[in-house]
């Protein structure tokens, strides 16, 4: 699996937030916030950005198990929720969170999701969630999940799966030559088979409605200005790294790319909720 820091965690999560689909979150909140109590598994959840962004839309009592295969990032997501919280207790190997008026049941699960899926899942949930996971997988394993979830009857609700859709700020000529190296860089093996990369949101409709679910989606872009600079700086030099490794551009083509400034990016999203049927 491909490992992503703390601190790009933290850097890209005010954006992450922002740019969620409102009324999706809303369509979650209508089936879901009326359960006296809401059982929650989140995959790939780093520092905990998901559970504090989806939280409101879930009842008043949550019981949360975060899953990652990076114990350093349990270890951040411990130390980020507790600070965010109103108020922590311990219990056991768990966090008793008061957010808002809200309780959030915390338990920290470390699993590979290739080998071991059934045991980061668990048994008993009503909604199993991720944020910008599902570009890594392969559409294999993505049918795999599926079904999984399916058989746990569970709500399903994603958010920040990339498209494909990129456009930087200003705009070069390399732009279209980047854009499909990165894509060719993205569909290789991030340690879940070949990646469904910008096909992942088709992919995951798909195999939903296949195991008789309804599939709701919407757009989710970052739409990124001079006042996310920080971020916009930190992606360029990432996005052309990629670029390099695949070698389907020239490297002057890429350094002329890297020397124009950019202050601004839109890149595309999509959130996607599934209901079972």
């Amino acid at each position: 699996m491909s490992g992503f820091s703390p601190e790009w965690l933290a850097l890209r999560e005010p954006s992450d937030h922002r740019s969620r689909d409102g009324l999706l979150a809303m369509a979650l909140a209508d089936v879901l916030q009326p359960k006296p109590l809401v059982r929650v598994i989140d995959l790939g959840c780093g520092t905990g950005s998901n559970i504090r962004a989806t939280y409101a839309a879930l009842g008043r009592e949550q019981h949360w198990t975060l899953v990652d295969y990076d114990p350093r990032l349990l270890a951040a997501a411990r130390a980020t929720l507790s600070t965010w919280a109103d108020s922590v207790a311990a219990d056991g190997e768990r966090l008793v969170l008061k957010k808002s008026g809200k309780t959030l049941v915390v338990g920290f699960r470390e699993a590979n999701l290739v080998t071991s899926l059934d045991a980061a899942l668990g048994r008993e949930m009503d909604l199993v969630t991720a944020s910008a996971l599902f570009d890594l997988c392969s559409e294999a394993f993505i049918g795999r999940f599926a079904k999984a979830v399916a058989e746990r009857r569970a709500v399903f609700y994603t958010v920040l799966t990339y498209n494909g859709v990129q456009t930087w700020t200003p705009k070069h000529t390399a732009d279209a030559a980047m854009a499909n190296a990165f894509h060719a860089h993205q569909a290789t093996d991030k340690g879940f088979g070949l990646s469904a990369g910008p096909k992942a949101p088709a992919a995951l409709a798909a195999a939903f409605k296949a195991c008789g679910y309804s599939v709701r989606e919407a757009d989710s872009p970052w739409l990124l200005s001079r006042s996310d600079q920080v971020l916009v700086d930190a992606l360029v030099p990432g996005f052309a790294g990629a670029v390099a490794e695949t070698g389907l551009v020239p490297e002057a083509v890429t350094d002329a790319w890297l020397s124009v400034k950019r202050h601004g990016a839109e890149v595309g999203h999509t959130d996607t909720l599934a209901l079972p049927g």
